[in-house]
């Protein structure tokens, strides 16, 4: 396997090769993993994310699987990277880690069947698919707000090749402590049937992004906090939560809710019945 990762090396985005703990340009620069200015590992022109994949995100939330997956858009203005910070705006509550593992497309797929689909992958990396559950409301059927506001898309470390996906853990921890803990086993559908899938109809270009679900227990995390997601063999994502300066405007467009729905969606099911306390708000 080999990871490479993209940087701000002296002002530039520069394209590196991880050599243990440093990482090399191709002019021979070499600075710290520690140390980099990380960018998001890829340039895609789209980011295409399933809804639900893993058996205990679906137990949790006491549900079905649909006879095949159902996929959201998100913004390529939502991209952010090892390191960055995600950014709650200002009269929101309720934004939610996902762990995910993303599928970076190599070249380009159209019309691929699962079998091929493993030839057009580059390569794959850790994702959060933060969601912004304020405006689940009103964009539950886009996701448009909800998955695509800005900050809410980070990707990296760096993009590993040559990864065997099968039996991988998938963790997040939040100030580290553990809060999910999920395996690719339990998907129900495997990478290479969600490239052929997007590829029916949708040409995907090298750089392409597909997000292949998060296991149970996604909740809402508070600005202050440290949010890590760590997949086996792709490394570890970091990223900080901030605050947002500036409140969401309340002179047009549908506005922040806390409804029945949200709150579900928020702590995992229906929790006025489980005795569970929502999340406390700053």
């Amino acid at each position: 396997m080999t990871e490479y990762r993209r940087i701000l090396l002296d002002g530039a985005a520069t394209a590196v090769v991880r050599d243990g703990d440093e990482l090399v340009s191709g002019d021979g620069r070499r600075v710290g993993v520690d140390d980099a200015v990380h960018l998001p590992p890829c340039e895609p022109s789209k980011v295409v994310a399933v809804h639900l994949n893993h058996r205990s995100r679906v137990e949790e939330f006491q549900t079905k699987l649909p006879s095949a997956p159902t996929y959201f858009h998100k913004p390529i203005s939502a991209l952010n990277s090892h390191g960055g910070a995600v950014v709650r705006p200002e009269r929101c509550k309720y934004l939610n880690y996902e762990g995910e593992i993303a599928i970076v497309i190599g070249r380009t797929t159209r019309n691929v069947s699962p079998k091929e689909a493993g030839d057009y992958i580059a390569g794959y990396t850790v994702a959060n698919d933060y969601g912004l559950h304020d405006f689940r409301d009103t964009d539950a059927g886009s996701m448009l707000r909800v998955k695509g506001s800005d900050t809410l898309c980070p990707l990296g470390p760096g993009l590993v090749t040559d990864w065997d996906f099968h039996g991988k853990y998938l963790r997040t921890y939040v100030n580290g402590e553990l809060v999910q803990d999920g395996s690719t086993d339990e998907m129900e559908w495997d990478m290479h049937y969600l490239v052929a899938d997007i590829a029916r109809t949708i040409t995907l270009y090298p750089g392409d992004v597909l997000l292949s679900g998060t296991p149970a227990n996604s909740r809402p995390v508070q600005p202050g906090d440290v949010v890590e997601v760590e997949a086996e063999g792709l490394g570890r994502l970091r990223n900080h939560i901030v605050a947002g300066p500036v409140p969401i405007r309340d002179d047009c467009g549908a506005q922040p809710t806390e409804s029945e729905e949200v709150m579900s969606t928020v702590l995992g099911g229906d929790w006025e019945f489980r005795g569970i306390r929502p999340p406390r708000s700053s």
